[in-house]
């Protein structure tokens, strides 16, 4: 049985939400929060919370600064952001803090729930449709580059680069193609359906991409990729 807590000030959303999750998930448990302060209280109190799921928008935090205290307060909880909130950048920089998915609340229901259970069964959820846009950072250009070419910024330690730039290399071509389908939130199923192969395949292309990344998971390449020009004739169209 799972338990999560929906922390929204908006009581029809919550009651919508609440009652999707006991439709798809019979045996779980879903506490509500008006509040951050109302979600860290009710987290606190619990044994066992398998999920929290966040808006961007509460009463008492402002965009990521509710993620980020509760990283701070509570690091152990998975929290998922569930927002209205659809820019590339605020996906990414909610990667970065620790979220373990983020669902836009415009999702189709069936979507939402199959994220839902995604997330659950420790995986991380990435709306695609979001990644496959530029962002304000690194806008697009006419003429695509042969190989990925390592977007630096200015302070960032220039060995960290030289690591990065030297990992990628070492990347095969399908390599690459799985990395470039990460970074725009693919699944593996999805990703073994658009290349073509196995998903058995896909899982260990995954871990020698983690590997020569020297990276520990999923969202740390996904991060990475987004650090890289993947706009290269030998991915896959986005």
């Amino acid at each position: 049985m799972y338990t999560l807590l929906v922390a929204d000030d908006h009581p029809m959303f919550r009651e919508a939400m609440v009652g999707a999750i006991a439709a798809a998930l019979p045996d779980s448990r879903v506490l509500e929060a008006a509040s951050l302060a109302q979600a860290i209280a009710q987290a606190e109190a619990q044994e066992e919370l398998d999920l929290l799921l966040l808006d961007l928008a509460l009463p008492d935090s402002e965009g990521l600064a509710g993620l980020r205290r509760l990283r701070e307060t509570l690091p152990w909880l998975p929290v998922a952001i569930l927002s209205a909130e659809q820019s590339r950048d605020i996906v990414l920089e909610a990667l970065g803090l620790g979220a373990v998915g983020y669902l836009p609340k415009s999702t189709p229901r069936d979507d939402l729930l199959a994220a839902l259970r995604q997330i659950l069964e420790g995986q991380v959820y990435l709306p695609a449709d979001i990644l496959r846009r530029p962002t304000a950072r690194h806008a697009p250009t006419d003429a695509a580059p042969t190989t990925p070419s390592l977007k630096t910024t200015a302070s960032a330690p220039a060995a960290h680069g030289d690591a990065l730039a030297d990992g990628i290399s070492q990347l095969t071509a399908k390599q690459l193609q799985v990395l470039a389908c990460l970074s725009r939130g693919e699944s593996n199923k999805a990703i073994a359906r658009d290349l073509a192969i196995a998903e058995t395949t896909v899982k260990s292309h995954v871990s020698a991409i983690l590997r020569k990344l020297g990276v520990n998971s999923r969202v740390q390449a996904i991060l990475t990729a987004q650090t890289l020009d993947l706009d290269d004739p030998r991915f896959p169209p986005r």
